[in-house]
């Protein structure tokens, strides 16, 4: 069986030397090169092709952030886990974004380092309990925010229009003198929107408008 080749980057070679010795106490993982910063860790993943980069945050010259969006653009064979002295939500976000696929704190136990990597080798997101809670509590919210951002969407510029002019608080009539509609066209397109948005009433259009902050402060 084929092990998996992990490449160590941080700057304190003591930490690099401790967890190439924790790792070989895997058949199934090969540490197969060290770098000391962001730049070095670039270069290296391009020479040696590792299958998984084990990325630190804070280093001088290039830090994990910037390094790992470099390499998943690079190299995008390589997976990225990053393993660092920070327990912290901010910095899981923002590597994750940039591409990680794996987040373990150094409080962790080798075995968690290690089920990390096989996880992220086999194309699997691996955080850490500590960080995530607070990953799930930031995707369920996304998902939230698009449910109500999605349907106004599928608006036409036109409905937009009037439903901005509904949420401060502009009649039909007002609405259709403004656009230069009838009244009666200007109920049509409020049928319309409150269809799209299935909405039941103007009542709950204008809240869902005010919602959105679709309404002009100064009006």
């Amino acid at each position: 069986m084929r092990s998996i080749r992990v490449l160590l980057v941080d700057d304190h070679a003591l930490v690099r030397e401790g967890i190439r010795s924790l790792l070989q106490l895997y058949e199934d993982i090969e540490v197969v090169g060290e770098a000391g910063d962001g730049r070095e860790a670039i270069q290296k993943t391009r020479e040696l092709e590792p299958d998984i980069v084990v990325m630190d945050i804070s280093m001088p010259s290039m830090g994990g952030i910037e390094a790992t969006r470099q390499i998943i653009k690079e190299s995008p064979a390589a997976r990225i886990v990053v393993l660092s002295r920070y327990d912290n939500l901010g910095y899981a976000r923002s590597l994750l974004k940039a591409g990680a696929l794996g987040y373990v704190p150094k409080k962790a136990v080798s075995t968690e380092l290690a089920a990390a990597i096989r996880a992220v080798y086999r194309g699997d997101v691996f955080l850490h309990p500590s960080i995530a809670k607070g990953v799930t509590k930031d995707y369920v919210q996304l998902i939230r925010s698009e449910r109500e951002i999605e349907p106004y969407e599928r608006l036409t510029n036109r409905e937009k229009e009037i439903l901005k002019l509904l949420a401060e608080g502009y009649s039909s009539h007002q609405i259709a003198e403004q656009l230069y509609l009838t009244a009666k066209t200007v109920v049509n397109y409020r049928k319309n929107i409150m269809e799209k948005l299935s909405l039941e009433n103007p009542a709950q259009l204008i809240k869902y408008a005010i919602k959105l902050g679709l309404a002009d402060n100064d009006s």
